[in-house]
């Protein structure tokens, strides 16, 4: 989920994604000006995916563009505006609601962990503030290597219908070595936002559920966007999702209690409502100025394995091809891969998913198709 070890080889190179060979059928596509597009979600296809679906958004046009199979061994297309999980495109919309109780006055940035939490990390809590957390330099381990279900096919087998409390994660990842220095190094680490959704119910007396809902998910009508709690299944029209485990033998993990990524990874979204979100992120319509500023506001994230690429509250800033910088968020969780991208306006979006794990282009692929295609506006 994220961009913790599985994104150490992302790369942002086009020629990269488009050297593999074709493995699968082509591409269908939406009316419009398609062809770049659909070249895109081919190239990331002949990775090694399953399915692969993609959405660009400009202020006068919405292009799509979808290719594989909704299930392994089968004709079925990828369906229309599908549900995915988005794993940690989570994060972005969890910074937003914390950014939002910031600029209301309930708290501050530079309260400490300790303040709002007594006690749940111990002498860390103390020094580590809630800016490090959504910045990914408090040091806090991550927690997901301790989930079974995550990290092998005999754990998922076993565990993938077991529920977690925000708690119990936080004391999962406690069990571990810290990850890095707080103010000297970026590391990125699950476990900040897990507290961070414990700070937002500790603030507002509502669970970070009720309050991503309310602000930011009612407010946008983003009617494909859900918050599944401790349900294992995705609700709606959906591709099967698949995972190796690094063994070379893809089995359905499609069925997960996402339970493990409250405030971190668990949302379900589409590529319709995450264009509309990062759009209306960037232009303001949740954020006063102060507080995106705050947001966009970025350091060196070197784990990342990108050359340049930065990390704010939530929200990555990457290279553009063409130059310039865009925001936006990679997600994974377990057979679900996304990339999400915007313009610095909020004017151009660019959102594609996959279904199993790929090869070794894949996340190239799908980042080039996302820069490439926010660019396209500049060509």
């Amino acid at each position: 989920m994220g961009v913790s070890g599985r994104l150490r080889s992302v790369g942002l190179g086009l020629a990269t994604a488009l050297l593999v060979v074709s493995t699968g059928p082509p591409a269908a596509a939406m009316p419009g000006r398609v062809d770049p597009l659909r070249r895109y979600v081919e190239a990331v296809h002949r990775t090694g995916v399953v399915g692969v679906a993609a959405e660009v958004t400009s202020p006068h046009s919405r292009e799509r563009a979808r290719a594989g199979a909704a299930r392994r061994g089968t004709a079925l297309p990828m369906p229309q505006n599908g549900r995915f999980r988005i794993g940690s495109a989570t994060k972005t919309f969890t910074a937003a609601v914390m950014l939002q109780l910031v600029g209301e006055g309930r708290l501050s940035l530079d309260d400490t962990v300790e303040k709002w939490l007594p006690g749940v990390v111990r002498k860390d809590g103390r020094r580590v503030t809630v800016r490090q957390l959504l910045q990914h330099t408090s040091g806090i381990p991550d927690v997901l290597p301790r989930i079974p279900a995550l990290n092998s096919a005999a754990g998922y087998r076993a565990e993938r219908s077991r529920s977690y409390t925000p708690g119990e994660l936080v004391r999962l990842a406690l069990g571990q070595p810290p990850a890095a220095a707080a103010e000297r190094a970026w590391s990125y680490s699950n476990t900040n936002y897990v507290l961070a959704a414990m700070i937002i119910h500790r603030v507002t007396g509502r669970s970070w559920a009720q309050e991503v809902t309310r602000r930011v998910i009612r407010p946008l009508d983003l009617r494909q966007t859900s918050v599944p709690g401790a349900s294992a299944s995705v609700p709606g029209p959906h591709a099967r999702s698949y995972s190796t485990f690094g063994t070379g033998t893809a089995i359905d993990v499609t069925v997960l209690d996402p339970s493990m990524a409250v405030g971190s990874g668990s949302l379900v979204s589409t590529t319709r409502d995450l264009s509309r979100f990062y759009g209306a992120l960037l232009r303001g319509r949740l954020l006063g100025p102060a507080q995106l500023d705050e947001m966009t506001t970025t350091v060196s994230a070197p784990e990342m394995g990108l050359p340049g690429v930065k990390y704010g509250l939530g929200l990555g800033e990457l290279p553009l091809p063409c130059g310039g910088t865009y925001f936006g968020h990679p997600g994974e969780l377990l057979g679900y891969r996304s990339w999400s991208g915007v313009t610095a306006d909020g004017a151009r979006t660019a959102v594609v998913y996959a279904t199993s794990d790929g090869g070794q282009g894949t996340r190239q692929a799908m980042s080039a198709l996302v820069g490439e295609e926010l660019c396209g506006s500049r060509r």
